[in-house]
């Protein structure tokens, strides 16, 4: 398993490495090391992601009565930031908005907060998810989350946060097909009576989950 989805300090030296990837339709150069989730590219499922949002994040959700508009300017979570993909693309997409990356990985942490700096982002909070404050809520939370660290972890760490989206807000959340996306939106569904659950999309093996909230 990668050390990623469960250590807090990797083993092995860290030794950060120079990638491009594309995000918000510009090639970035970005730092990556091992002992993060895909540390050599920009990953499927998160390209998948990101190819979805913009059109994702202005329709209306579909809760009913959820306010498309009122979700678009509140904060952004990207639950398991890696070296901050998701979070940077966000970052970039709403220079106004907050965007939190959370990961329990600190060698994760430290790549996300270098290449927010890198590509001159002052939007993005980097932390560990403890030190969230307690009362925050987003309006969206966007997600590749940590699929293989197990089922019982997982539904573990989705409780957490979904209840902290705010009134009107979404979750999209990528999970390929082949490791569980159809029961994990059954289990969404079954678990939070809040939130409408929906697939928003299915695109090479990957399908995104979308969890709104009404207003």
């Amino acid at each position: 398993m990668n050390q990623h989805y469960f250590s807090e300090s990797p083993a092995g030296d860290f030794t950060p490495r120079e990638i491009e990837v594309e995000l918000q339709g510009a090639i970035r150069s970005v730092h990556t090391a091992g002992g993060v989730f895909s540390p050599e590219h920009l990953d499927q499922g998160t390209a998948t992601l990101l190819d979805a949002l913009p059109a994702l994040s202005e329709l209306p959700a579909t809760a009913p009565d959820a306010d498309a508009a009122a979700a678009g300017t509140g904060a952004i979570l990207d639950i398991g930031s890696g070296w901050g993909p998701i979070a940077l693309d966000a970052a970039l997409a709403y220079p106004d908005r907050e965007v939190w990356a959370i990961d329990v990985n600190e060698r994760s942490r430290h790549l996300t907060a270098t290449n927010a700096e890198r590509l001159g982002l002052t939007n993005v909070h980097v932390a560990a998810p403890e030190e969230v404050p307690a009362g925050l809520l987003f309006a969206e939370i966007r997600s590749n989350p940590p699929i293989r660290v197990g089922k019982e972890a997982l539904h573990g760490i989705l409780t957490s946060w979904l209840p902290r989206l705010a009134p009107g807000g979404a979750a999209y959340l990528v999970v390929a097909k082949h490791l569980g996306a159809d029961s994990l939106q059954r289990w969404i569904d079954e678990t939070f009576a809040e939130l409408a659950v929906d697939r928003a999309v299915r695109k090479k093996g990957f399908h995104v989950i979308r969890a709104a909230r009404a207003s």
